[in-house]
């Protein structure tokens, strides 16, 4: 695989560029492209420059409108309503999550439903902003189906991932993000691209048996999830949480809208932010850290979001694969 060395700020460039010529506003360019560079210094690939191609077939096709701002509603203390309007996910959160920060602050415990927003990003960027604040963050949404439950051949639930994140004093939040797949379907496509294998157990092909082959599984196959009976379960938390109890669609029925066009489709997350200083004693920020060393000195242990938060500190340039580099400077 050939790689071209970009700084982060050419690859913030990069896809501002490309996000205006495709129908964005200044403001959701900046979002976008802000969250695509730090997917990419972050060492989180298969949401940074990667996704890009996708929002643009998105906007093209009308069916994200690259202009749009959130319709944000308290309903009532501690509950958030926002129609994304169809505009992008990372503008919807840019101007929710200081609502649900504050509402948390308030009442100790807040939620934000939101409906109507295209979102393909990673979920950490929500989550570790929420505890940065203080906050515990828990985030999750669905897509379109990928997934086969446990005992079926066919899919019914998206990649459906979740993220936890808990804050830290002087330090940065433990947050992992995962995929209730056994791996997202991204990380599918990316292996795909680079002629990588992937687990055995990791999906199946179209004709229902098991592979080893990411393009078996990405073309016609489906992804399973991970755990078997467990993860099965967890995914259909997830259909639920971020279809109807925010008043979305199920997986299935969002392929049922969405125009195919390789974009993103419309649907539903579910973030909660819950404040540990009125839930616990003013000792909790002690007490979690003298858990996150025992851990820590258990042997090779890492807890979840520290490789990422190493990768950052790296400000130079970063290697991203050459034909995808090509084919997103064509888009624009």
């Amino acid at each position: 695989m050939k790689t071209i060395s970009l700084t982060l700020e050419e690859i913030f460039n990069l896809a501002k560029k490309t996000l205006l010529t495709n129908g964005c506003d200044e403001e959701t360019s900046n979002i976008l492209s802000d969250l695509i560079m730090k997917a990419e210094r972050d060492g989180s690939l298969s949401h940074g420059l990667f996704r890009l191609p996708a929002y643009v077939s998105g906007l093209k096709s009308g069916k994200i409108n690259g202009k749009a701002r959130p319709n944000i509603k308290k309903i009532s203390s501690s509950v958030i309503k926002v129609d994304g309007n169809n505009s992008l996910a990372p503008m919807v959160l840019n101007k929710s999550i200081p609502e649900l920060v504050k509402a948390a602050k308030d009442s100790g415990v807040a939620v934000l439903a939101i409906t109507n927003s295209h979102h393909m990003a990673a979920l950490w960027p929500e989550t570790e902003a929420i505890a940065e604040q203080g906050l515990v963050a828990f985030a999750c949404t669905s897509y379109k189906p990928a997934v086969a439950p446990t005992g079926s051949v066919k899919a019914l639930f998206g990649t459906n991932p979740i993220s936890f994140a808990w804050p830290r004093k002087n330090n940065t939040p433990v947050v992992y993000d995962m995929a209730t797949a056994s791996m997202a379907m991204g990380e599918v496509q990316v292996a795909k691209r680079e002629g990588h294998k992937v687990p055995l157990g990791t999906g199946l092909s179209k004709d229902g048996k098991q592979t080893t082959d990411p393009g078996e599984i990405a073309d016609g196959g489906v992804l399973l999830p991970f755990g078997g009976y467990k993860g099965s379960a967890i995914a259909m938390m997830v259909e639920l949480m971020a279809g109807a109890l925010v008043g979305d669609n199920f997986s299935f029925e969002t392929a049922v809208k969405d125009n195919n066009d390789g974009g993103p489709p419309s649907g539903g997350e579910f973030i909660l932010a819950i404040s540990p200083n009125k839930t616990s004693d003013t000792k909790w920020q002690e007490h979690s850290d003298k858990f996150f060393e025992k851990m820590k000195s258990m042997g090779e242990v890492r807890l979840p979001g520290e490789r990422r938060h190493k990768n950052r500190i790296d400000k130079g340039p970063r290697n991203i694969n050459e034909e995808l580099v090509n084919k997103i400077k064509s888009l624009s």
